[in-house]
């Protein structure tokens, strides 16, 4: 990971930290009241605000760990953020959530992102990671998340992200990939 790339990490980081003050957390997180109120910048914005700070340091660590796993292109990280939070955001409206607030959605489509951009690369252990990540989202939704997860956060782990997170991040890969591959054959 160069160093630019390490600012940019740590000022994305540096939003969410400055998210958790309470007069600003209650502008930006997700609250489907508020965006069927009008205040649209939620559907985004409640993605990088969390509930306490073991939530946002667990997400902030994880979102560190997956950029230094796959070293993912500036440009790619900021799409699939962009694009997932949206989608998340959108989703989440047709559920029985209220509120949302974290950045596992977004982090759930990073990984697989980068594991099956990895694996249709060629990397065939990357396959083990693909394979992981679904499990791991599978079980989420067929058994719940953990509960000591839900109190470490004080909150519902909200497992319905996870899985949308998990499932933009695996279409773009495709997309991407499909891309590449109509490029190689129409120069």
């Amino acid at each position: 990971m160069d160093t630019s790339f390490g600012i940019r990490l740590l000022l994305i980081s540096l939003l969410c930290v400055l998210l958790q003050i309470p007069s600003l957390q209650s502008l930006v997180e997700w609250d489907k009241l508020a965006i069927h109120a009008g205040q649209w910048w939620r559907i985004v914005s409640g993605n990088f605000s969390h509930t306490n700070l073991a939530h946002l340091s667990m997400n902030l660590a994880g979102l560190w760990v997956i950029c230094y796993l796959f070293r993912p292109s500036w440009r790619s990280t900021v799409i699939v953020t962009l694009i997932s939070a949206t989608v998340i955001g959108i989703t989440l409206l047709f559920t029985d959530i209220r509120y949302y607030l974290g950045l596992s959605g977004v982090l759930h489509a990073l990984f697989a992102y980068g594991a099956l951009q990895e694996a249709l690369q060629g990397r065939k252990s990357s396959w083990l990671l693909v394979l992981g990540v679904t499990i791991k989202v599978a079980w989420e939704n067929i058994y719940g998340a953990s509960e000591a997860t839900s109190q470490l956060i004080a909150a519902a782990v909200a497992t319905q992200a996870h899985a949308i997170g998990f499932s933009v991040g695996l279409a773009l890969a495709l997309l991407v990939a499909l891309y590449h591959t109509r490029l190689q054959h129409n120069p």
